[in-house]
């Protein structure tokens, strides 16, 4: 079988290709809902706002830290996922084992972090919390990177977007099933029952993929001629072309991260401690923006397929920063609140569903590995800077995480002024 047949586009084999995804989105969701709640709940600043504007006090033991280091906290694992995952990427370019490729990576991780993530509820101090996170994103980093670089294993690269909507969209399904069952399992079997819950359907849906997924016994092209370049010196690599599209696509990857990643981590601190609403309707809730990613994953990979990735993220990052200004003086409750989440779910398919094969259009089909930890690299900066700094000005602004939504606003924008600058991909000028 050629390669251009074993790369051959099929729902079939998408949607398993999709459950290794599936299972790391199970995680994020339930991690960013309830870990920012700990470290904050029994703050005296929330619970007299809340009494100020006649809200209820949610009920929910925490540690009572102030937002911008709950949120820096929050940060700490990424730190490590920046120089973890771009070399595990590159690395698991040259494994080859009677497993696969990138499927040992995904052994070995997974149950360093399954421990990490179920200890979580049972932190008794910061401490212990922060590092049971160390652990969790220790174990997540050894095998992010590889499950993912599947998308440019096994799909040509105009399939790519098409193949990423499907793989989005079940990892959509994985999110959807964070919130909602993690919100109904934490209001009504306590605080643990979500993270015990999220592991075992995390282990099932990477079984499922590390069971059928078939990997490709050699690349497109040769990745043993040479050792494994560092992340510097992909970097240094994409500086030197002619053509510095590639460095633009990553800063505009950094920018949009930041500001997403800002925003998720505060998406249920504004819930609980600026709208009073529990802790785990807060996580039900949140769920409209995944039921609107997973219906807008696919339309959005198609629509990068048919009218180019860049265009496709431009018009999702117009839309972002659109709806993420306007949500600092629309949302006063419940409604409004879903209402955002849902404009936003739209608008972020469009961008994320088509930014990893953009990176891929600009990168090098035989460091596959190596340009998705790049990818990482950029997202990852993003998660220590978006929180860190979103954490800083919601403290400057009274511990108001209203704040939080135009700070997401100004880094979407600089993200598309950032992607207006690079040149149409190899798959734009297909289109065209």
């Amino acid at each position: 079988m050629n390669q251009s047949e074993h790369r051959r586009f099929t729902y079939s084999k998408t949607l398993i290709v999709g459950f290794g995804f599936l299972g790391i989105s199970i995680i994020w969701p339930i991690f960013n809902q309830f870990i920012p709640l700990f470290l904050q709940a029994g703050n005296p600043q929330f619970e007299s706002q809340l009494l100020a504007e006649g809200r209820a006090i949610p009920d929910v033991v925490g540690f009572g830290l102030a937002p911008s280091l709950a949120l820096f906290i929050m940060t700490w694992d990424n730190l490590i996922n920046i120089f973890i995952q771009p070399w595990v990427g590159a690395r698991s370019d040259r494994t080859w084992t009677r497993f696969g490729r990138r499927k040992p990576w995904i052994l070995i991780g997974l149950p360093i972090a399954v421990v990490g993530f179920v200890l979580l509820p049972f932190a008794p101090t910061a401490l212990a919390l922060a590092a049971f996170i160390l652990i969790t994103n220790f174990g997540m980093a050894l095998f992010r990177s590889p499950t993912v670089a599947w998308l440019g294993d096994l799909f040509l690269p105009d399939d790519r977007s098409k193949a990423n909507g499907v793989i989005n969209l079940m990892g959509g399904i994985g999110s959807l099933l964070a919130f909602l069952g993690g919100g109904y399992l934490f209001n009504n079997f306590g605080r643990a029952a979500p993270f015990i819950a999220g592991a075992i359907l995390m282990i099932v849906a990477l079984a499922v993929a590390v069971w059928r997924v078939r990997e490709p016994r050699q690349l497109v092209a040769d990745t043993t001629a040479a050792p494994p370049r560092s992340v510097r010196e992909n970097l240094r690599l994409l500086a030197g072309r002619a053509d510095r599209s590639g460095l633009y696509v990553l800063l505009g990857i950094l920018f949009w991260f930041i500001g997403f990643n800002a925003l998720e981590a505060a998406l249920s601190s504004f819930a609980v401690f600026s709208l009073g609403i529990a802790p785990g309707s807060a996580a039900i809730y949140s769920a409209s923006i995944s039921l609107s990613f997973i219906l807008f994953a696919l339309p959005a990979g198609m629509l990068g397929t048919k009218f180019g990735r860049r265009g496709v993220i431009l018009a999702g990052l117009t839309g972002l920063a659109i709806v993420l200004g306007a949500a600092f003086f629309v949302i006063q409750g419940v409604a409004t609140f879903i209402i955002v989440l849902v404009l936003g779910g739209l608008f972020w398919a469009l961008v994320n569903v088509n930014s990893l094969p953009l990176v891929y259009d600009f990168g090098d089909e035989g460091q596959i590995g190596a340009f998705t930890g790049l990818y990482y690299f950029s997202s990852q900066l993003a998660a220590v800077i978006g929180p860190t700094l979103g954490g800083i000005v919601v403290d400057v602004m009274g511990d108001q995480y209203r704040w939080m939504f135009p700070f997401s606003a100004v880094f979407m924008v600089l993200a598309l002024l950032v992607i207006l600058r690079i040149r149409a991909a190899k798959q734009d000028v297909a289109q065209a």
